[in-house]
């Protein structure tokens, strides 16, 4: 027979009983991290013209909020995201959304909206990385060249997983076509430019309406790069430089070190770290030649009195047109 001084009290009830919860609870899978958040994001389909050169040409997009490309996605390893698509009734063709760092039905969750349509759906971010989104509504060639694709950034859960940054740049190469109604030509690869961040030359400050990207010396800069395709690969190379470390998709787990030259596909991402321990012009680069000399060079200026930058600088590229300035003639 127990006696009354050996029975346990309200207080040792209450901890046997969330000791069980939370073992059952770690069992099931259900616990998350305390960490953990959702993020509620919102797009927008829009059709409409962005510039994608410094003497103001346009181009007659497919957008994501009407950036090209679309905003940048940052969240942590173990977050849910709740993503919304609006495909306005003032736009013409359907619309989709495909996030590579979701692992859940691309049937349910990835179909095309029409016109006046929304969907909804809700993934975790389960791995790390930089991951690719783009629309899949058919032909999806068509929606990835016309600009409907952008970059996701899952932070690892521990920072310590690699070295700290000083810098962080999104880099999106991409295709462009002058006609983007020659479905055809880009199914035969005839594209007339390879872009970073959706404009030709956009970071090089020796063509009109470029700037480049700053950092200081000694800095690690990490560039998380994207190839949007919708066909070509990239050859990514610092001119000047050796990449530190390279992580394939991201992963701090998918580490090469002092890296020439590393070749991304088209739908593939990787994350680059260097560091310029001199002043100077460091072009990033793909070593695809006819890519980079068609507009993929994007210059890395290490300085000291480099300033702050985004993610993403320069997006949407608003180009200022010189004015040309008439002498009036001699009275």
């Amino acid at each position: 027979m127990l006696s009354v001084h050996m029975l346990p009290g309200k207080k040792e009830l209450l901890a046997a009983a969330l000791a069980v919860a939370t073992a059952f609870g770690g069992m099931t899978g259900t616990a998350q991290p305390a960490s953990a958040k959702t993020h509620e994001v919102e797009m927008t389909a829009i059709e409409q013209d962005v510039v994608i050169e410094g003497n103001g040409a346009m181009y007659k997009a497919w957008t994501f909020n009407g950036q090209f490309p679309g905003p940048v996605v940052r969240v942590t390893e173990g977050d849910t995201i709740k993503f919304t698509l609006h495909n306005p009734k003032t736009n013409t063709y359907p619309h989709a959304m495909d996030f590579h760092a979701a692992e859940i039905d691309f049937l349910k969750n990835y179909r095309a909206i029409n016109a006046g349509e929304t969907i909804t759906y809700t993934f975790v971010a389960k791995k790390p990385g930089v991951f690719f989104y783009h629309c899949g509504a058919p032909p999806m060639i068509q929606h990835v060249a016309r600009g409907m694709f952008g970059a996701i950034v899952v932070d690892p859960k521990n920072a310590k997983a690699w070295p700290k940054a000083d810098r962080e740049y999104v880099l999106v190469q991409s295709e462009l076509f002058k006609n983007p109604d020659d479905v055809p030509a880009m199914f035969d690869r005839k594209f007339d430019h390879i872009v970073f961040n959706g404009g030709i030359f956009k970071y090089h400050p020796f063509v009109t309406g470029g700037k480049p990207l700053q950092a200081k010396p000694g800095e690690r800069v990490r560039v998380y790069f994207v190839n949007a395709g919708p066909n070509e690969f990239s050859s990514f190379h610092p001119i000047g430089e050796i990449w530190d470390n390279v992580y394939e998709s991201g992963n701090p787990a998918n580490k090469l070190s002092g890296v020439q030259t590393y070749v991304v596909g088209p739908g593939s991402a990787a994350t680059f770290d260097v560091i310029v321990e001199s002043a100077g012009a460091y072009p990033l680069v793909t070593h695809s030649l006819t890519g980079a000399l068609r507009g993929a060079i994007a210059v890395l200026v290490a300085s000291p009195d480099a300033k702050p930058a985004p993610l993403m600088p320069h997006t949407p590229w608003k180009v200022e047109i010189p004015q040309t300035e008439i002498t009036p003639p001699a009275q």
